[in-house]
């Protein structure tokens, strides 16, 4: 049975969205982008939301309107995918890698460790769609040591008296941080990525919910980023397009990163019917939690702890006591089957670029052991009953496959090697 990895949610309802853009007659940053913009801030209660082409350029933006510069610090998680880290160098200043608790996350106290007077931003990210611990840290950069280390090097910086923290929500929309409270509004801000592989997507894009503090004005400043995101040209192609409407001017140093119309129309579609789809994909994650549950050998990924709950949108099966090239091997076994499945993530250190700067996966352990044994398992609305349970029986089947060829047993399920992962 061949089963994809992570294929689009294409329906009719997109189909047709797209369509009538098409036909619109206007398919670059119009109508469809500023709909989808009020859908995700009425879905996610963010204060303003601005759709770009990228979680990436997303991220550049918002750090370069923060002023940060080569002597500044930004601290990420050392697991987490390579864009996190590559916004930071992108903007000027310089990632500071820490480590991982056990829920892929990052830890708390090792941002607590690694923040100096040079800190500038956190970047917590939401690993699988399970959000990080936001009280304590926006507790954290509000106590009085910590923000009395602060020291502000740009106006934007000096306007908010304390070290920022940008939530990477890649994974996270839909997710839940409280009771009746989504990802999105719980930082100051939180970005989210809508990439073809995203529970809800745009085929590329991203968007920015902001939520800062007073004396920031929210709505003021989305229209100052969306000038941002368009090289800092005063009038948008809509706008110039009316008649009369020709004159304009570049007010600053932007990027352009906008969103098209046409590709806002698959995230318009998808998001009015995410609802449902998020239900779908809740019902993939807790088959597979079930399936796995009498299995000692399997680590199962959060979903709900207290009040948080995942978006679900990656199921990170870990394989206890497995090395890595036994993870490697029984991905081999899974595959022989046509089941695709992936890693997330390869820690940053451990990739050629960061170690080339210095970055060394023996200073960030957890990271390390949430990695060597991580199989990300098929998670989308389309996979039915039978699927799943071909995938539970692949993986079980490949799990002994792999402890039977350590033990020297050939094939079967038996092994009474004490010293054997079982």
């Amino acid at each position: 049975m061949k089963i994809p990895f992570s294929p689009p949610y294409i329906d009719e309802a997109v189909i047709n969205e797209v369509v009538d853009s098409l036909r619109s007659g206007w398919i670059t940053s119009g109508p469809k982008v500023k709909a989808l913009e009020e859908e995700i801030k009425v879905f996610s209660g963010a204060k303003e939301v601005l759709c770009v082409n990228s979680w990436t350029s997303g991220a550049i933006m918002m750090l370069r309107w923060l002023g940060v510069t080569a002597e500044d610090e930004v601290i990420v998680p050392a697991y987490t995918y390579s864009a996190t880290a590559l916004a930071v160098l992108h903007a000027g200043a310089k990632p500071v890698m820490v480590d991982s608790g056990t829920d892929f996350n990052i830890s708390v106290e090792a941002i607590r460790k690694a923040i100096t007077p040079k800190t500038k931003a956190i970047l917590p990210v939401d690993i699988a769609g399970f959000p990080c611990d936001y009280g304590r840290i926006m507790q954290l950069v509000n106590e009085p040591e910590i923000h009395g280390l602060f020291h502000a090097t740009s106006p934007v910086q000096e306007k908010l008296g304390r070290i920022l923290v940008m939530n990477d929500a890649a994974h996270s929309l839909g997710a839940f941080y409280a009771k009746n409270q989504r990802t999105g509004c719980e930082t100051d801000i939180a970005i989210f990525s809508l990439h073809a592989v995203k529970n809800v997507t745009t085929a590329e894009g991203g968007a920015i919910c902001l939520n800062l503090p007073e004396p920031f004005d929210n709505a003021e400043l989305y229209k100052e980023l969306r000038m941002m995101s368009l090289n800092c040209q005063t009038k948008d192609a809509f706008s110039k397009s009316k008649a009369g409407g020709w004159r304009y001017d570049i007010v600053g140093l932007g990027m352009k990163i906008n969103m098209a119309d046409v590709n806002a129309a698959i995230g318009l579609a998808q998001i009015r019917e995410y609802p449902q789809l998020l239900k779908e994909r809740k019902r993939v994650f807790n088959t597979y939690s079930e399936g796995f549950a009498d299995c000692d050998w399997a680590l199962l990924p959060p979903s709900v702890e207290g009040e948080k709950e995942s978006s679900y949108h990656i199921y990170a099966l870990r394989i206890k006591g497995f090395t890595e090239a036994q993870r490697d091997r029984m991905i081999d076994e899974i595959a022989k089957s046509e089941v695709a499945v992936n890693v997330h993530f390869i820690p940053m250190p451990m990739l050629s670029f960061f170690h080339s700067l210095g970055y060394d996966i023996k200073n960030y352990p957890q990271a390390y052991e949430n990695f060597k044994g991580e199989i990300s398992l098929p998670i989308y609305p389309q996979l039915n009953a039978e699927q799943l349970a071909f995938i539970i029986k692949t993986v079980k089947e490949a799990y002994h496959k792999v402890v039977d060829e350590g033990c020297g047993k050939g094939s079967g399920n038996g092994c009474d090697d004490a010293n054997c992962v079982k």
